[in-house]
């Protein structure tokens, strides 16, 4: 069996992640809800600007996951929380200001979640920061979120208390905490203006990415164990990457890069493929283990440079940036249903 990197805190990082996409689609079912149960118009629009960013952040997050490269199932706690509330969001016994308030709770918790896989990927590995980095937008925005809902709050709350209406002046405040947040943090807000959704592009190159540092790692390192386990991330990580290509992006390229060029990418693959087997049974400790590594990596490296200039190219004249997000999505798909078939993390 192939070794994975750091495997229990990785498998816990993996949980971590996958309990914040079950809060992230809880958060979005909330805020559906809301814009139908409140009838003032600028909260109505307030919420849904609010909604179509985390449904934009809910594919972030997926995308996070599948970069990541272990699928988990979330903490079973966190499981019975989310039905919980669940069932509270639907049922009379909470007020909407009640429900908007456990709403903003949720927002926190899902920014000390990301906060959180943030700094223990520090300590794992640059691959893994590499693999997460896209959460940081997840975290900025949750966080304005956060000033939006203590300004909806308030709205609500005296409403609720007094009937009448709060002074519109809240709303002023709210852009002004925002901005501010926006200050203390800006190499994180560059990243959320004007954010669309990942195309296949920016998909792929996120792979390579993580591949490469994994490279990096791996020869970096005199740890025979460290050594197996650098790879062993290597090996998961390409074979799901390049089956998904193998199943989706290269028949969909083939009419318009060429039947050569896609079916050299192929065989490229296939080539990986056997290094990758040659690799696995080779002794990390034996010095032909970093030879071969580094003849992989050559070869890899070439593939990844053809993708990146050539197939890159006829993706940006062939499809529509919808058609690329959609591309993307269906990768995506592809890749965490073969990472499953690799072995799910479950408490």
């Amino acid at each position: 069996m192939v070794a994975t990197l750091d495997d229990t805190k990785r498998s816990a990082i993996a949980m971590k992640l996958a309990d914040m996409k079950t809060l992230q689609q809880l958060i979005i079912d909330n805020e559906q809800r809301f814009i139908g149960e409140i009838s003032d118009n600028d909260i109505r629009e307030r919420l849904q600007k609010m909604l179509d960013d985390d449904q934009k952040n809910l594919g972030i997050i997926e995308t996070a996951i599948t970069q990541y490269g272990i699928q988990a199932e979330p903490e079973n706690t966190v499981s019975r929380m989310v039905e919980k509330i669940r069932q509270l969001m639907q049922g009379s016994e909470l007020s909407l200001y009640e429900k908007v308030f456990q709403h903003e709770l949720l927002k926190h918790q899902q920014v000390m979640s990301g906060i959180t896989i943030h700094k223990a990927a520090e300590k794992v590995g640059a691959d893994v920061m590499l693999a997460i980095g896209p959460l940081n937008t997840v975290n900025f925005e949750n966080r304005a979120h956060q000033e939006q809902l203590k300004g909806i709050l308030e709205y609500l709350g005296v409403r609720e208390l007094t009937g009448q209406e709060v002074d519109q002046g809240i709303w002023g405040r709210v852009q002004d905490a925002v901005a501010a947040l926006s200050g203390a943090v800006g190499s994180v807000v560059t990243q959320t203006s004007d954010k669309q959704d990942m195309n296949v592009q920016d998909v792929i190159r996120a792979d390579h990415s993580k591949v490469n540092t994994l490279f990096t790692e791996l020869l970096q390192s005199d740890n025979p164990k460290k050594i197996q386990e650098y790879f062993g991330q290597i090996y998961k990580d390409l074979t799901a990457h390049a089956e998904a290509e193998e199943e989706v992006v290269y028949p969909r390229v083939r009419p318009f890069y060429g039947e050569s060029d896609t079916q050299e990418l192929y065989s490229e693959q296939a080539e990986m493929k056997v290094k990758l087997d040659e690799i696995k049974s080779t002794n990390p400790s034996s010095p032909e283990f970093k030879d071969k590594i580094k003849q992989l990596m050559d070869a890899v490296g070439d593939h990844m440079r053809q993708e990146e200039s050539t197939m890159f190219a006829a993706i940006r004249n062939n499809l529509s940036s919808q058609e690329s997000e959609q591309l993307a999505t269906q990768f995506k798909s592809a890749k965490t249903r073969i990472q499953q078939k690799m072995g799910v993390v479950s408490q």
